[in-house]
């Protein structure tokens, strides 16, 4: 039996207590439907119960705020006028500092770049912007930093082409100005290599024939120039071998070198 049908059968608040409508405030919306004991109900303990309150009922939200429930103050906030937020980026609760970054104008979330949090500083990261993000290129967690090389204007997202994490290396080959991406022909990870393989121009992919990594000569295989070719069809894998031989077949029959011929 699915959790809806089986919703009604617990009504307990955060504290563990039974959930009564006799005495509670918002008892008189009941006729209207914007609650139900079970269903919608703003004083269940369950996350799901409490955010379908604040959906019917979003004026209501700012209420509850300050409320001991950290996971209530949380859906609060995502349904609250956004004038009422500011205070919020100095609760002790993560979750409910998260949320208010997500919400909060850019002007007021500056300073939660720094929060002590990984997951409030995960939320600025994908809302700041600027000098703010590159900030963010800095920080201690590898997801943080990632993230923000994911959003970082392209033409700064080299400034993150040394991290010491190759899944923020990875993302920086991705963005990265095509007039500024051959020396990351030389990075350390092969996956990283193997991105690069993928967008620099055919006739720049020659040295990648030497790869020891069978990914990237594949995918120089793929997109290189006959040059790069001729050389990959002796190569020591037979899959690489293979799509240099094709590759050369088909140039042969169109008459080109490759590429942009």
């Amino acid at each position: 039996m699915s959790e809806e049908a089986n919703e009604v059968v617990e009504a307990v608040d955060w504290l563990g207590r039974p959930v009564s409508c006799k005495d509670c405030p918002h008892d008189t919306m009941r006729a209207q439907e914007r609650c139900d004991l079970g269903r919608i109900c703003v004083r269940d303990r369950r996350s799901k119960r409490i955010d379908r309150f604040f959906a019917n009922n979003p004026t209501l939200a700012g209420r509850y705020l300050s409320h001991p429930y950290s996971e209530l103050r949380v859906l609060a906030a995502k349904h609250a006028s956004v004038f009422l937020l500011t205070a919020l980026v100095n609760d002790p609760e993560p979750d409910v500092r998260a949320m208010a970054v997500y919400r909060l104008p850019y002007n007021r979330i500056s300073a939660l770049k720094n929060d002590p949090d990984r997951k409030v500083r995960l939320a600025a990261a994908q809302r700041l912007e600027g000098a703010d993000l590159v900030q963010m290129l800095n920080d201690q967690d590898y997801a943080i930093r990632r993230t923000a090389a994911s959003r970082i204007d392209a033409d700064l997202v080299g400034l993150a082409m040394n991290d010491i994490e190759p899944e923020v290396r990875r993302v920086v080959a991705r963005r990265m100005p095509l007039a500024k991406l051959a020396p990351m022909m030389f990075d350390a990870d092969p996956l990283v290599r193997y991105e690069v393989a993928q967008r620099l121009a055919p006739e720049q992919l020659d040295i990648l024939v030497h790869d020891e990594d069978l990914r990237v000569r594949y995918a120089v295989a793929e997109r290189g120039n006959r040059d790069a070719l001729m050389y990959l069809k002796y190569d020591r894998d037979e899959e690489v071998q293979a799509m240099a031989i094709s590759r050369l077949a088909a140039l042969d029959e169109e008459g080109g070198d490759g590429p942009g011929t």
